[in-house]
């Protein structure tokens, strides 16, 4: 089973090949993040703790927003659109 550390290494390689790309901004959606790291769709996933920790990378002030999102907050079309590259304090 993923466990919190892997999807927070994957989000950050894929806010980090956005960064490589020349892009501003990238949206990662949970169900994309989910399946990079694995084990979804499946009776195994740990879509809640996805999302969570999408959330805990979310800065507002920095310009992060949530596009959209399931209706209990935690499902595979949370998508988040992060500013890249991330500020050097978080």
């Amino acid at each position: 089973m993923p466990t919190r550390e892997e999807f927070k290494m994957e989000l950050h390689r894929m806010m980090y090949e956005a960064m490589q790309q020349g892009r501003g901004t990238v949206e990662i959606s949970s169900g994309e993040l989910h399946r990079r790291v694995g084990d979804y769709p499946g009776p195994n996933h740990r879509m809640p703790m996805c999302c969570l920790v999408m959330r805990e990378a979310l800065i507002p002030d920095y310009g992060d927003v949530v596009i959209d999102e399931p209706p209990s907050g935690q499902g595979a079309t949370l998508i988040i659109r992060y500013v890249v590259p991330r500020p050097e304090a978080h």
